[in-house]
C-alpha cells in the first residue's frame, strides 16, 4: 500500500522544474569546462562563465522554491488566522461519550 501524497502547488512544481533545468545546465557546463581544460581549448573561459552563471541560477531557483512553498502554505492557512496552523488541517472530531458513564474530571 502506498501512502497518499498531496500534490505540490503549481508554483512550487514549476520552480522545482526550473531548478532541475538550471542544475542540468550547470552540469553540462562543468563537463564542457573539464573537457576544454584537458584539450587546452579556448572554450574554457566561456564554459567557466557558464558554470558560474549556472551556480548562481541554481541558488536563485532554490530560493524561489522556498519562497513559493511559504506562499502556498500561507494560502492554505487562510487570511486572518490566529494560529499558524489554522486551516491547514481539518479539525479532529471528538468521540461521542459512552452512555451511562460520567465524564472523568482530571
Amino acid at each position: 500500500m502506498s501512502a497518499a501524497r498531496r500534490r505540490l502547488p503549481d508554483e512550487v512544481r514549476s520552480a522545482a522544474v526550473r531548478a532541475f533545468l538550471c542544475f542540468a545546465f550547470t552540469l553540462v557546463a562543468l563537463i564542457v569546462a573539464s573537457l576544454a581544460s584537458y584539450a587546452r581549448s579556448g572554450l574554457l573561459t566561456p564554459a567557466l562563465l557558464g558554470m558560474a552563471l549556472g551556480v548562481f541560477g541554481c541558488a536563485w531557483c532554490l530560493l524561489e522554491i522556498v519562497i513559493a512553498r511559504q506562499i502556498a502554505a500561507q494560502r492554505m492557512r487562510g487570511p486572518n488566522s490566529a494560529s499558524p496552523l489554522a486551516g491547514s488541517r481539518e479539525p479532529r472530531r471528538r468521540r461521542p461519550a459512552v452512555e451511562g458513564r460520567a465524564p472523568s474530571r482530571g
